[in-house]
């Protein structure tokens, strides 16, 4: 996106947000179920849409981006920009690549992640446990892979449970730990691996539906 491009996407934000009555009595937390849909559909974008449809709802997206934006520029005690996000955002990201932007050397993909959590570590001194800056509001199966990652880098080991065997729902939280253990262990992302199966599972509904029709 050019410079003039992205300007014109900010000033129209700007003017709904001045001329809009609706648009005028949002905040931030009036924002988020918009901001999970839209990440939601971005998502089916990506996995089961067009190239079209990902150009759109990733316009969406960015939409919400500059909304909030465009609130936090407003606030009387703390305000910031659309420019500000842009420039914090690329002040991380040339901090966390310096094999792109400095003489660091990174010649696998390992070695990136080596330079990244390096860099993320010294951003975020504060942080005494490795859970923190994880949210509890990412679903449950990425939740529950990106604790049981964590978990292991200082230990703890992944529950193990035959999963026929749940007899109450601790055991079968027990069991679907186990499942996303496995996913970990061989690079599958439990929570595609669902969203994939459902999305098979409606056409199945749909097409069942067809035939009794």
């Amino acid at each position: 996106m050019s410079d003039d491009a992205l300007r014109e996407a900010a000033e129209t934000m700007r003017a709904v947000r001045e001329r809009c009555v609706w648009t005028q009595r949002i905040d931030h937390r009036d924002l988020v179920p918009y901001l999970v849909e839209e990440s939601a559909e971005v998502i089916d974008a990506v996995e089961a849409g067009t190239r079209a449809d990902l150009r759109e709802e990733l316009g969406d997206l960015l939409w919400q981006v500059l909304f909030h934006a465009e609130i936090a520029a407003a606030d009387p005690g703390d305000p910031f920009d659309i420019d500000d996000v842009a420039r914090g955002l690329t002040e991380k990201m040339v901090r966390r690549h310096p094999h792109v932007f400095a003489d660091a050397v990174a010649s696998t993909p390992e070695d990136v992640l080596v330079h990244w959590n390096a860099a993320k570590a010294a951003e975020k001194r504060e942080r005494t446990s490795v859970l923190d800056g994880v949210s509890d509001h990412m679903p449950s199966l990425a939740l529950a892979q990106k604790v049981m990652g964590k978990a292991a880098q200082v230990g703890v080991c992944a529950p193990t449970h035959h999963l026929a065997d749940p007899e109450t729902e601790a055991e079968l939280g027990d069991a679907l730990l186990t499942l996303v253990h496995l996913a970990r262990t061989r690079g599958w992302d439990a929570e595609r691996a669902l969203r994939e199966r459902l999305r098979t599972l409606r056409a199945e509904v749909r097409e069942a539906e067809a035939a009794a029709s």
